[in-house]
């Protein structure tokens, strides 16, 4: 059900270009950290944030089973921590340890250039994009 058809639209478009030319950085980034896709994609949601191994398997879009092999993985690695949750002793947070936060380190330092498609805009076309990337990144 479409709340609003125009936006959802540009969602699709803004979404296919991302899909379509983010390949070239996926490959660096897994030759540069020695990880799996699925592992980096991890890491990244644990950057802003600690979390359950379920919030995990949901942010990263997997089932529980797989997010629990994969946070096995990382704490193996040494790039993640389990330490209790301190409003739910039932529970584990997530986070990274020095060693994750360097492989962060490392994902943002690896290049990321626009597509071609995106490089060809004019400055004023892309400085109103950048102000609105910007409005929708604020917090609510």
């Amino acid at each position: 059900m479409s709340r609003n058809p125009l936006a959802d639209q540009v969602w699709r478009s803004m979404s296919s270009l991302v899909l379509d030319n983010k390949d070239g950085w996926r490959r660096a980034a897994v030759e540069r950290t020695g990880l799996s896709f699925s592992r980096i994609r991890i890491l990244r949601r644990l950057a802003s944030q600690p979390m359950t191994v379920k919030q995990v398997a949901e942010a990263a879009t997997i089932d529980a089973p797989a997010a629990t092999v994969a946070v096995n993985d990382l704490e193996a690695r040494g790039l993640v921590v389990r330490q209790p949750h301190p409003e739910n002793r039932r529970c584990k947070l997530v986070s990274l340890t020095d060693a994750g936060r360097d492989v962060i380190a490392v994902l943002d330092d690896t290049d990321d250039p626009a597509p071609e498609v995106l490089a060809r805009l004019d400055e004023q076309d892309l400085t109103a994009l950048r102000a609105i990337l910007a409005r929708l990144a604020q917090p609510r």
